[in-house]
């Protein structure tokens, strides 16, 4: 395991090295929950089905990575995205990346291709969230129901070592606060001009279509949209070879790096 330092932080990544010349390096975002370890050997199969480099990482406060000082807050995507990212990128050397990001990695993905609309030389996202659907709420509540009442916590503590409760009860109270209901990234999309690849499972049990939909919609040179049956929130794991054949094929068809 590697260490950087971004914001203050000490944040664990790995780091696979890429075995095809000139591929863009993938930066995988993960989810709400997420962390390093949760991807398991989604990384490895993902460098050997696209040859690129890729560098997969904790975000602050989870796995093996020091969390931030202040509370969670709101705006804590559009945080990653604008201030914590930008540092990641600098501190690794990477640059013009193919951001991959899983629910809130992939929200945190959009936002910063928004941002910096310079910086990625594309957006792989699965299962984003760029507003909050009632489905949505629905999901989360029953995680909350889950944790009270199965081994959730136990099995969440197998990849946040001391910071399981605060890690679920970050995601989950920010969630349903009622401040975070208007919650809503929509704004970026038509900023955003780089390449987008965005996967949806049919069965996922916190969002609807919509939400990749409204990516092809708002993004002015459009998006690649792959809708997966028997497919829930989590694709790499519930269809992992039809994701890994969609990600390498859009890092294959991506124009040449600018500069």
């Amino acid at each position: 395991m590697k260490h950087v330092t971004v914001a203050g932080c000490r944040l664990e990544y790995r780091d696979f090295p890429a075995t095809t010349a000139n591929r863009p390096p993938l930066l995988l975002l993960h989810e709400g929950l997420g962390c390093l370890a949760m991807w398991r050997d989604f990384p490895q199969k993902l460098a050997a089905a696209t040859g690129c480099r890729v560098i997969v990482w904790s975000r602050a406060g989870y796995g093996g990575s020091e969390p931030w000082p202040q509370p969670r807050q709101p705006d804590y995507m559009h945080r990653e995205a604008e201030l914590a990212l930008p540092e990641l990128l600098a501190a690794l050397k990477i640059e013009q990346p193919v951001l991959v990001g899983h629910s809130d990695g992939g929200s945190i993905a959009l936002i910063f291709a928004g941002a910096f609309p310079a910086a990625p030389r594309g957006v792989a996202v699965m299962a984003p969230h760029e507003f909050v659907e009632e489905v949505t709420l629905k999901g989360i509540r029953a995680a909350r129901a889950a944790w009270a009442m199965t081994d959730l916590p136990q099995k969440l503590a197998r990849y946040h070592p001391a910071r399981a409760a605060q890690v679920f009860s970050d995601w989950n109270d920010t969630w349903l606060s009622p401040a975070f209901r208007d919650w809503n990234i929509e704004n970026y999309l038509p900023r955003i001009t780089c390449p987008v690849l965005a996967i949806q499972g049919e069965d996922d049990e916190y969002a609807t279509m919509r939400q990749i939909e409204a990516i092809a919609e708002q993004i002015p040179g459009g998006a690649r949209l792959l809708k997966l049956a028997d497919c829930g929130h989590s694709p790499q794991r519930d269809r992992e070879a039809a994701v890994l054949a969609a990600l390498a094929g859009f890092v294959a068809d991506l124009p040449e790096k600018e500069g």
